[in-house]
């Protein structure tokens, strides 16, 4: 055998023992002619020693070794002096006196030191295998297999099956573009890799499969806001004969049993539901952080005879006033409102009024002298608002106000020290609307088209689409959003009506989607899923600030591998192949096409 042992598994019981270690030479030191290695590998670390009167040749070579060097050492385990005991290593008890060495690889000298935490993420993606042997990125990989085995468990504990779905499939475009391939054998003709494989795991509750999951690869190619990938991994469950409240037991359970596996305990079950409606108005987002308060709250009726010139004319409009109370936050510097103010001009707003309450219950800001003493009054009273607070108001368009607010009561809350950093809140969001109105004003499904319409509102798809419920839910933990789903639509019938509604086709829908309408119409049972992010429930379990870092390649926000040169060019004759021509743009002008 190469090694007997791992670097981080020799312990006092193993005193007096011959082994063999492999491993990274993580730092050399030399103590007064003895040379000392930390030798390291995914296990942990072990110090290991060379003595020039137990090996010369050992210790010659022993000399010769640098950081990041591959080696096998031999030597006897032996304790370490008690005053020389490393607590802080699993294995800091004991060390290994060596009397053979052997490299087993040299090193270039990294680009970066691999204990430094301050180095740039673009020079970490490029040497991403160097960035991965940190031991901080080891727990992050360990920690996402764990809790992908724990998924896998529990689903097959509850009579899942898992089930591959094709990555070579057709273009369904319904929501992101689709990344295309191009047919060789078909001329003209593409595949798409799939944004979700939404529509096969419908189709697989048609062929009886009953409860399906899968790991599922996933790919968007779209602008990489936020903390987005243009290739992600999912968890995508689909299940028969059932309603919400079943997707909501069996995902209640997963979440718990990843609570369990990840070291943070008992979570309360069932988990919490908020519908959207709720969410938007008491926290501005359908992501809402439950682990604080903060309110926003409408402040229509209050201001209704105002005589702000400026909440008077939004309530005249339709539009709405809705504030929060910033508890403790009246002292805020001038230069933070600014930024603020600056953010809520971002989302929409014409400004950012306020009101600063100072320590002796003054309150400081340019519109109080515009408020009545009734309308004072209820402010106090609605808002419980007491010295050293800060109130922050937002009038317009309810869609606008409660945007606005949402994002600067996060800010809040961080600048006030009120979110728990341990605290794990989740909470199901509920009945989100069935349709939204796009930028030119045409309807669209808010989820996608197969999202099954809320009973109770079925009377009202043509008459008023846009109250129009869906049987459709969120799981947000921490107010990031860990994964969708819907009840789907099993009738045929209303699936067309659902497409006519959203100005598709006849043609269009049969062109696109009428492998689904047809499988629907041999006996679709009841079904519904949801898909969860597995990067997003990893990043959230070791509490981590991005997914990047719980993706062993990831791609950077303008979906580049900056390890691999990835995209690149390919050469005239792999686009022959394929039967594609390419203008390559040149010094402004463009090249000719190459010949078919």
């Amino acid at each position: 055998m190469m090694r007997t042992h791992t670097c981080g598994e020799l312990r006092k019981e193993n005193i007096g023992v011959r082994v063999r270690l492999c491993g990274w030479v993580d730092t050399v030191r030399d103590h007064g002619g003895v040379i000392f290695i930390d030798l390291r590998d995914r296990y942990g670390l072990t110090q290991v020693i060379f003595d020039p009167r137990d090996s010369q040749e050992a210790w010659d070579l022993s000399q010769t070794t640098r950081g990041e060097y591959v080696i096998q050492v031999e030597g006897d385990v032996e304790a370490r002096p008690p005053e020389m005991e490393n607590e802080k290593l699993a294995t800091g008890a004991i060390e290994v006196r060596c009397d053979r060495i052997q490299i087993l690889n040299k090193s270039l000298t990294p680009p970066f030191p691999l204990d430094d935490k301050g180095v740039s993420e673009d020079l970490r993606l490029t040497y991403r295998y160097l960035d991965l042997r940190r031991p901080q990125m080891q727990e992050h990989m360990r920690k996402r297999h764990e809790i992908t085995q724990a998924v896998r468990r529990y689903l097959d504990q509850h009579q899942f099956t898992e089930v591959e779905t094709p990555i070579l499939t057709k273009s369904t475009p319904e929501g992101a573009r689709d990344y295309l391939v191009p047919s060789r054998v078909a001329p003209g003709a593409f595949y798409a890799l799939p944004q979700a494989p939404q529509q096969y795991k419908q189709l697989l509750m048609v062929a009886g499969s009953d409860r399906y999951y899968q790991i599922a690869r996933c790919f968007r190619d779209e602008d990489l806001r936020a903390d987005r990938q243009p290739e992600f991994t999912q968890i995508d469950v689909e299940m028969s004969f059932i309603t919400r409240e079943d997707i909501y037991e069996v995902i209640d359970g997963l979440c718990a049993e990843v609570m369990q596996i990840s070291g943070h305990g008992n979570i309360t079950l069932p988990i919490a539901r908020l519908s959207y409606e709720d969410a938007m108005n008491r926290f501005g987002t359908d992501r809402p952080d439950m682990r604080f308060g903060m309110e926003l709250v409408e402040l229509s009726e209050v201001f209704r005879d105002t005589g702000f010139n400026v909440f008077k004319k939004v309530l005249e409009a339709g539009g709405v006033v809705k504030a929060f109370n910033a508890r403790g936050l009246g002292a805020v510097p001038i230069r933070v409102m600014d930024e603020w103010t600056g953010l809520a001009q971002e989302a929409g707003l014409g400004g950012l009024a306020y009101i600063r309450v100072q320590e002796d219950g003054t309150w400081k800001s340019p519109i109080v002298k515009f408020f009545s003493d009734r309308e004072q009054a209820e402010l106090k009273e609605t808002l419980d608002i007491r010295p050293g607070d800060l109130i922050l108001f937002a009038a317009d368009k309810r869609p606008v106000a409660d945007g606005a607010l949402g994002r600067l009561r996060l800010l809040a809350g961080r600048a006030a020290g009120a979110i728990p950093e341990n605290k794990y809140s989740f909470v199901w969001v509920t009945d989100f609307p069935l349709f939204m109105r796009d930028e030119e004003g045409r309807l669209q499904s808010m989820h996608h088209p197969f999202t099954s319409p809320h009973p109770e509102d079925m009377d009202k798809l043509e008459s008023d689409p846009l109250s129009v419920r869906a049987l459709a839910y969120d799981i947000v933990l921490n107010g990031v959003e860990l994964g969708g789903g819907s009840i789907r639509i099993h009738d045929p019938d209303l699936q067309k009506r659902i497409f006519h509604l959203l100005g598709i086709p006849k043609e269009e829908a049969e062109d696109r989607f009428g492998h689904l309408t047809r499988a629907l119409a041999y006996g679709a049972p009841p079904h519904g899923g949801i898909a969860l992010g597995i990067d997003r429930v990893v990043m959230m379990m070791i509490g981590g600030r991005t997914i990047r870092d719980v993706i062993a390649f990831p791609k950077t926000q303008k979906a580049m591998d900056l390890m691999m040169g990835a995209p690149a060019p390919v050469d005239d004759r792999q686009l022959k192949d394929v039967h594609l021509k390419l203008t390559r743009p040149r010094g402004g002008e463009e090249k000719k096409p190459v010949d078919e």
